[in-house]
This record gives C-alpha cells, sequence and structure tokens, in this order.
C-alpha cells in the first residue's frame, strides 16, 4: 500500500468524477472523514466529456429539488473555494415542433411553475427573438427557463474536489479499486472496505461506489446489482458561426433529438439522443486499463440525426467541424439514477448511473448520500432514485443491452401518460398471461412483469394497441366497458403481480405490529390495511397484513417495491423469533370484483361465501374448483369481491373453471380487465397509490388514512410520535378528491400527473394521478393540497373556487376530502 494511504477511513468513495467529488465535499463539510479514490485522473471517466448544462426541472418534484441544489451550488462554488467552475446561466428553450411535445411542454412548465421554477411558454417568434439564427417555422411554440445554466464540467469537479480537501477530504488518484470487502453476519454480507489493485486493503464503515459506468461490475463483487450499461453519447462542435453569441440560450430540440450549445468563440456544441442507442463495448465489462475513453463514431448513425439536429440552425450546415465525439455514458433500466445504500449489503452506498444528467444531478447526489450516511435515511423522499426499485433480473447482461438501445433516446422522447418500454419485453410472465392474450389482453409492464392494461374489444372499435397522446385515449371505451362491469356486474383482474411475503414465527406478530400503523396483530383469519412509516410518520409502505395462522402472517404490496418492502422485513426480523419468505412467485393472484362476484364464486366452493360467514377484511382457504386456494376478501376497486391466491401451478385451472361458469351465466356479466381498469375504479373511490397518491414525505394523517392508525393499540410502532403530535395540531396538507367541471364530455381534458391545484387563483398543490372516471362521468384525481401554517379542513375547501391549470387555461374544479364514489 502507498505510504500515503490509510488503512482505514470512514468512508471510501470510489471514483473522481463530478458524482464522487460532490460526495467527498458534502461529507467532509459534514465533518466525516472521507477517502476518495481515482483509478486514473480526476474527470477522467465520463465527466471530462460532459456538455456542462445544469438544467433545473426533472420528472419529480423531488429529483427536481436535487437539481436546483445542483444549481445554487455551483453558483457559489467559485466564490467558496477560489477554483473557476465556468458557471453561467445563459437560460433555455425547450421546443416542440409537434401537437403533443407542446401539450408535454405546457404541462411541465406549469408545473414547474408551482415549485419556482420560472418558466415561460414563448411563441416561434419570441424563440427567432431570443435566438436570431434559429429556424422556427415549424414550431408550435417554447418554454423559456432563464435560470437553466452551464458549468466547466471538469472546473466545476475540481471546484468541489478542492472544497473537499479544504475540509479534511483525502483525494488520491492513480490507485485502482478491484473488490469490495465484506463481512458475514446473520443476515447476510455487510460492506467493510476496499481492496486495491495491488492487493491492499482499506477498511470502512461506509464505502459509496460513484465510478459511473465501473460500478455494475465492481458491485458485483460484493453480490449487488446496479443495473446500468453505457451507451454511446455523440456530439459534434463546429468551427466558429458568423452571428452565433455564447450568451444566447440552450436550445433542446426533442423532436429533433437533439440539443445545441452556443460556445466561446461562435462555435456550436450539437449532441444527439438518438432514439436507438448503441451499448458499449459491445461484450463484456468496460476497460479499466485506460481514461478519457473515446470511441470512433458510425458515420452513417450520426448522419441520420445530425443533419436534422442542424436543420434547427441552418447556418451550421456552413460551417466546418472542429470535433466529431463519441464517447460512453452509463444509463439505466428506467432512465433514472441510482442512488442509495444497497439493500443486500448495508454499508455500501451507490451514486451512479445518471443517464447523461450527472452534471446537473451531481450537487444534490452528493448531498444525498453524506444526509443518507449520517442519517440512515435520504433527506427526503427519493423513492423514484432508490437503488431498491430494481429487481436481480434487470441487472443481466442480457436485459441492458436489450434496454439500453431505448433508453438513450427516453432523455428526449414524448413522455405522454401509459408510455410504455418498448425493448426487453415479454420476460416476467403471469400463469394467465397466454390465456388473457387469447381473449385479447393489451399488455404493460410493472417490475418486468406484464400485465393486462385493457382488453381489445373490437366489437366497439378497439384494437390491443397503446396510445401516444395526451387526451382521450381510442382504448377509453374498452376500459368504460372493464369498469362498468365491476361496478355494476362482476370483473376479473390478474393481480399476480403483487408482492408476497410470509412472516413466520413466534415473534411475527410482534414484528409486524411493530412497523405497522395498524393494529395488525389481530385473530388468525383477519386481514387489515395498514403503512410502515418512517420517524417523521411519512409513508414507507402501504400494504395488507393478513394472519393466516397463529405463527404466520401474508403481507401483500405493490409490485414496484418488492425489495423495498423485503429490505424493511428483513431488518426488522434480526434478532427476533421470525423469518421471511418471499412467496411472490409462488401465486397467482385472481381478483373476481363487483355486485355479481358471489353468485359467480359460491357455486364453484363449499365455503360459505355470505356476509356473515367471510365478511369483509377476513381471510381462509378455501376449495374452488379441483384447487385449493387461499381467499383474502379485499379490495382496490371498492366493490365486494375476493382475491384468489392460487398456487401457480393451479392458476390456469382456476381461471379457466371460473371461465366456464361465466360463459355458463351470461347474464352476471363477468369482463377480463385491466389495470387501466383498476386505476380508473380506485380513482373514483379514493384509494390511494404508493409513489403517486402517497410517499415517505406524506404521513397518513395527511393522506387521509388516520383510519388505518391503531393511535390505541399497545405496541409502539415507528413514527407514532410524530403522527400524534400531527394529529392533536391538525395536518396543514391534505391529499382530496378532485373533480374537473368541464361542459362538453367529448372534447374534455383530462388529469394524469403533475398538474398544479389553484384555489382562488392560487397555487396551493398539486394533482398525483388521475383518469376518466366513467361512474362520475368527469375527469377525477387526487390532490395534494397545502395551507402553509394552517390546518386544512373542510370549510378551508368548501369556501374557494378551485380550478386545475391545464394547456390552454385553468379548468373549474370540485376538491373534497370524500371520494366521488361511495
Amino acid at each position: 500500500m502507498s505510504p500515503q494511504l490509510p488503512s482505514h477511513s470512514q468512508v471510501v468513495v470510489v471514483g473522481g468524477g463530478i458524482v464522487g467529488a460532490s460526495i467527498a465535499y458534502h461529507l467532509a463539510h459534514a465533518g466525516i472523514e472521507t477517502l476518495v479514490l481515482e483509478r486514473h485522473q480526476l474527470t477522467g471517466g465520463t465527466t471530462w466529456h460532459a456538455a456542462g448544462l445544469v438544467a433545473q426541472l426533472r420528472s419529480t418534484e423531488n429529483t427536481t429539488k436535487l437539481a436546483r441544489y445542483s444549481l445554487e451550488l455551483y453558483a457559489t462554488l467559485k466564490e467558496e473555494t477560489e477554483q473557476d467552475t465556468g458557471f453561467r446561466q445563459p437560460g433555455a428553450i425547450s421546443m416542440a415542433s409537434t401537437a403533443n411535445r407542446w401539450e408535454e411542454l405546457r404541462r411541465t412548465a406549469a408545473m414547474a411553475r408551482y415549485l419556482g421554477i420560472e418558466a415561460t411558454e414563448i411563441t416561434a417568434d419570441e424563440i427567432a427573438e431570443r435566438f436570431p439564427l434559429a429556424m422556427t417555422e415549424d414550431l408550435h411554440g417554447g418554454i423559456w427557463l432563464p435560470q437553466d445554466g452551464v458549468v466547466g464540467p471538469s472546473d466545476c469537479t475540481m471546484a468541489l474536489a478542492r472544497g473537499a480537501r479544504q475540509q479534511g477530504a483525502r483525494i488520491v488518484e492513480g490507485v485502482g479499486v478491484s473488490d469490495v470487502l465484506t463481512e458475514p453476519t446473520a443476515t447476510g454480507p455487510r460492506a467493510t472496505g476496499v481492496r486495491l489493485d495491488d492487493g491492499s486493503e482499506i477498511t470502512a464503515d461506509h464505502v459509496v461506489l460513484a465510478c459511473g459506468l465501473w460500478t455494475r461490475h465492481l458491485a458485483m463483487t460484493a453480490g449487488v446489482e446496479v443495473p446500468l450499461m453505457a451507451a454511446e453519447h455523440h456530439y459534434v462542435v463546429t468551427e466558429p458561426v458568423p452571428g452565433l453569441d455564447q450568451d444566447w440560450p440552450i436550445l433542446r430540440d426533442p423532436d429533433r433529438w437533439a440539443y445545441l450549445k452556443p460556445e466561446a468563440g461562435g462555435s456550436c456544441l450539437v449532441g444527439l439522443f438518438e432514439p436507438v442507442g448503441i451499448p458499449w463495448p459491445k461484450q463484456g465489462p468496460p476497460p479499466t486499463d485506460r481514461s478519457f475513453i473515446t470511441m470512433d463514431p458510425d458515420p452513417d448513425h450520426l448522419s441520420n440525426w445530425i443533419v436534422p439536429a442542424f436543420d434547427r440552425i441552418p447556418a451550421l450546415h456552413e460551417a466546418g467541424l472542429r470535433l466529431l465525439f463519441d464517447g460512453p455514458e452509463s444509463f439505466t433500466p428506467d432512465d433514472s439514477y441510482i442512488l442509495g445504500e444497497a439493500p443486500a449489503c448495508p454499508g455500501l452506498f451507490v451514486a451512479a448511473g445518471f443517464n447523461s444528467i450527472g452534471i446537473q444531478s451531481a450537487g444534490g447526489a452528493g448531498m444525498a448520500i453524506s444526509h443518507w450516511i449520517q442519517h440512515g435515511e435520504p433527506p427526503f423522499d427519493l423513492h423514484d432514485v432508490d437503488i431498491r426499485r430494481f429487481e436481480r433480473f434487470q441487472n443481466t447482461e442480457g436485459f441492458l443491452r436489450k434496454r439500453t438501445t431505448e433508453v438513450l433516446g427516453l432523455l428526449y422522447a414524448s413522455h405522454h401518460p401509459h408510455r410504455d418500454f418498448e425493448t426487453a419485453r415479454d420476460i416476467r410472465r403471469t400463469p394467465l398471461h397466454d390465456r388473457l392474450a387469447e381473449r385479447g389482453a393489451c399488455f404493460a409492464e410493472a417490475a418486468g412483469w406484464e400485465r393486462p392494461a385493457f382488453y381489445a374489444r373490437p366489437e366497439i372499435g378497439v384494437e390491443a394497441e397503446h396510445h401516444d397522446g395526451w387526451g382521450k385515449a381510442p382504448w377509453l371505451p374498452a376500459n368504460g366497458v372493464e369498469h362498468r362491469a365491476v361496478r355494476e356486474a362482476v370483473g376479473l383482474f390478474d393481480l399476480t403481480s403483487f408482492t408476497k411475503f410470509s412472516v413466520a414465527g413466534d415473534d411475527a406478530g410482534a414484528v409486524l405490529d411493530e412497523l405497522s400503523a395498524g393494529d395488525v396483530n389481530g385473530a388468525v383469519g383477519r386481514s387489515v390495511y395498514t403503512q410502515w412509516c418512517n420517524d417523521a410518520g411519512g409513508i414507507e409502505a402501504d400494504l395488507t397484513v393478513s394472519r393466516r395462522r397463529a405463527d404466520e402472517f401474508l403481507v401483500i404490496g405493490g409490485a414496484g417495491t418488492r425489495r423495498r418492502d423485503l429490505h424493511t422485513l428483513e431488518r426488522a426480523v434480526q434478532g427476533r423469533n421470525a423469518t421471511v419468505t418471499d412467496l411472490t412467485s409462488a401465486f397467482a393472484v385472481i381478483a373476481v370484483m363487483g355486485p355479481n362476484s358471489r353468485d359467480l364464486l359460491q357455486p364453484l366452493t363449499m365455503a360459505d361465501l355470505s356476509d356473515e360467514a367471510f365478511p369483509f377484511a377476513t381471510n381462509r382457504e378455501i376449495d374452488l374448483g379441483d384447487a385449493l386456494v387461499w381467499a383474502n376478501r379485499m379490495s382496490y376497486v371498492g366493490e365486494l369481491g375476493w382475491e384468489l391466491y392460487v398456487p401457480t401451478e393451479f392458476a390456469v385451472s382456476v381461471f379457466d373453471t371460473i371461465m366456464a361458469a361465466a360463459d355458463a351465466r351470461p347474464e352476471l356479466g363477468l369482463e377480463l380487465c385491466g389495470y387501466h381498469a383498476l386505476n380508473s375504479l380506485r380513482f373514483e373511490k379514493g384509494y390511494r397509490h404508493w409513489g403517486h397518491d402517497i410517499t415517505p414525505d406524506d404521513t397518513p394523517i395527511e393522506a387521509g388514512l388516520s383510519f388505518a392508525v391503531a393511535f390505541d393499540k399497545e405496541a409502539d410502532f415507528r413514527g407514532r410520535a410524530a403522527l400524534e403530535a400531527q394529529k392533536a395540531a391538525g395536518a396543514t396538507q391534505r391529499l382530496v378528491q378532485v373533480k374537473l367541471v368541464q361542459a362538453d364530455d367529448a372534447d374534455a381534458q383530462l388529469l394524469h400527473h403533475n398538474e398544479p391545484l389553484l384555489r382562488d387563483g392560487e397555487r396551493v398543490g398539486y394533482v398525483t394521478g388521475g383518469m376518466w372516471g366513467h361512474t362520475v362521468g368527469a375527469a377525477v384525481g387526487m390532490a395534494i393540497a397545502i395551507r402553509g401554517d394552517q390546518k386544512v379542513d373542510k370549510a378551508w375547501l368548501d369556501d374557494a373556487d378551485w380550478a386545475i391549470e391545464l394547456p390552454g387555461g385553468r379548468v373549474p374544479a370540485e376538491v373534497q376530502f370524500r371520494p366521488w364514489v361511495r
């Protein structure tokens, strides 16, 4: 080991790009002993070739907070460190060449204004005024973001590194890390340090992998999956263009898959996020023996996209090319970066996979990782970038190579509602998949699962095709058929993607009671809807706990939170007489819902399905046809029904039995139903969805779920003190039900997500989600309403004029606590 290296550090950060430097900067400012190890030179991975764009707006409120934090940090970094960062704010214009894109941009701008970001809709002529060389004849308009900035990526990294060193951090170049060290514990490995290329070791309390596209393979040495892969990213830099001013704004031209950044001296950097990316390297892990990597661009591939990009500034066609660049950037399966502590290896943190937005994200990511290490949790809800959101198979080479071809272009693809991935599909099927496909299912993907979104109904002109717009989709009539069947007759859903955990042992009830805000440690056969909270009372999980036997419970959650919820359970049972078994793949789930569900199922079982014998929120094993199934009388649609948990080998037989019974009794009106119907039904009933309507930043009281909190139970539970205090004081924000008031249903606008909510003309919240409510006959959804430091109550809701900010203006709305269908 080199004499300059210690044998131990509180934190070892692997990677000396802008993200690693930011993490070191924030840890050092917190007084934490930090060692950064960079195999080659600082910035030599991918930071050095970044375009240096610092935008503020991201897809969610909290990732926008991180981006804004970065911008604010970079604006002051030179003053603190006396190291120039190249920071300036020329602003940026996002442009729309299509009606769909213009709708998307105007919705994005409305949410930006709610978040305090200056965002103005401007015309094509106004774009031309700000960028006189631009061709604007094809544009519907643009969004002017005057605060967006740029930095010199290498300069900014050096400033962060200097700021870290000034606070005591050690940053060492030329030291490669070959392995993450771990030690076994009762619950699995824990990170204890790193092994260097020369075989020497450095121990640490925490290890942070911030080594870009090399992170995936290094993490594997600790048994941790970090699903990312590099793709080739192309840009060109022109010779000087007469009249081009570097102080003109950056142009984002997503319909041409390009961004255009004026540079010093009148040249222009034109970067591409083309719709079909090229994974790199062609096979195997990325090389570790060199830095500042570049590739030879394919002229044919490049010419497909660079020519239309140049058309935006026609003068570029006359300029020579100073640089034709092709370099690697790491991308993740969902196009969001990866932060957090690895669930399979405590003590190991990851900050990687930044999908070409590492510069704008690095400041906030460094702050978040530092907070996470100090406090054991992120500064606010970061579930959409949390490493626990991925499934293990998504780290396989085959999956990543397929998906990476798509995700490069997703940065500039249209982000319309219900957009679905096109690559790496048809991998994770339920046992009923083929049966449902035969009956016209149009599938959508969630956590890799292929799930019916809706069913084709040629008799009403609906094919099994998705829709790429913002208005009423062609599948909406089919959605209406399925929706009304559940409300008025009976519908069948395949809910196999539910996560299912068995928690068993003498301490199982006590463990779950300490986790759950609800009173789950009750009688055998009882099912309880509950939340798991953090210390602030925020909702970390939203699920059902069902007692199957005296010493066994089944915990049921959503498809996208399997690893997150499993991680919570595995930590909770440490040192207790309880075990956790993941049964997600062991059972299919067939949900039969609607007022005729009992009439359909009762002839198929010897069990008594009456209200008296099988009341709501109870569960038991029953026979059904030729199989034994576990029946749970719960509902996510607000109608009579049962979730049938069927061992996978019996699933097709049970499905066929139910369908045969329905065919024999057409008067019952059974319809196969997809997840679009599940959502439209739940919105009418006000049923929350974790990750959209409720998050770790929202408490059960704020979410209108006080009924699910057992304040009177003996067991203490995490977040109890915070919830009791909030209950006494009253909540200053609430989740409310919203409905648009529109005269013409045929031309009605819809609620989707992130539309600002206005009270007497003032923005006080935003829509968390919505769909068309077929029972109500209107666009319905849920929204967060915030009242400063005063309690949100019924009088405050009633004594106001409400509206939703949508493209084209503000649409009147009704707002209330109660659901629209009771």
